[in-house]
């Protein structure tokens, strides 16, 4: 099924501003005991700057696919994959590695932080990645002032070990928007927290990301999460259609 749509500001009304996001006609397929597994079916969508999305459907359907492939993490057996003006197809895994660090940022179910790192490091260490000839100190200030702004100013030199599974999630959301991506990509990001948790760190990564102009795309299994996205697209066996709101 081909999914299209004509582009929208994050308030509904008309944009004149071209795709950050535009993949068309894509198939995603996978071997599996020599015999081959149809992820993807000929998926297409466009996504405009500071557009927030939503993916819902079932596990199994392809949702972390489609993000594989939108973080550059995996190629498509056909179709084109095209971000921030970018076309990923025949970029050499150097390219594509660099592509990710001006690109993307990405938030995890499971924090993935360095756990004898402080906070403030962590998400130092993102930006000395994503900016290598940023200094020590001035890549230490925009990370404390990061953390301050996912409400973390007195926690930045605290470890994992030391932190809630929320403020976990909020270093792992000032890492990711640290080098300002032009998108961001968020799997089940609420996964290992409470509901009135999990909408607090969705709330705030929506600002984050409007406030920097990136587009978010994000799964959750959490329909009331989702309808708080400008856009709601259901996975259904690797075919995708977007949710009338």
């Amino acid at each position: 099924m081909t999914y299209a749509t004509g582009l929208t500001n994050h308030d509904g009304g008309s944009a004149s501003v071209s795709p950050l996001i535009s993949i068309s006609n894509v198939d995603y397929t996978l071997t599996f005991e020599s015999t081959p597994l149809q992820i993807l079916k000929n998926v297409s969508l466009e996504v405009a700057p500071a557009q927030v999305v939503a993916i819902v459907g079932p596990s199994g359907s392809g949702k972390t696919s489609l993000l594989m492939l939108l973080g550059a993490l995996e190629r498509p057996t056909a179709g084109k994959v095209r971000i921030a003006g970018q076309d990923l197809e025949g970029l050499s895994e150097d390219s594509l590695a660099a592509f990710r660090r001006k690109t993307l940022g990405i938030v995890f179910q499971s924090f993935y932080l360095i756990p004898s790192l402080t906070a403030l490091d962590n998400v130092s260490l993102a930006l000395e990645i994503a900016e290598p000839g940023l200094s020590l100190a001035e890549a230490r200030e925009r990370s404390a002032k990061a953390l301050d702004a996912v409400g973390l100013g007195s926690r930045i030199h605290h470890r994992p070990s030391a932190l809630s599974g929320g403020e976990q999630q909020r270093v792992g959301l000032a890492r990711a928007m640290i080098a300002r991506p032009k998108l961001l990509l968020a799997d089940e990001p609420t996964g290992n927290l409470d509901q009135n948790t999990g909408a607090k760190v969705i709330e705030l990564m929506f600002d984050m990301a409007r406030q920097q102009h990136a587009a978010v795309i994000f799964v959750t299994h959490d329909p009331a999460l989702a309808a708080r996205a400008d856009r709601m697209l259901t996975m259904t066996r690797g075919e995708l259609t977007e949710v009338p709101k």
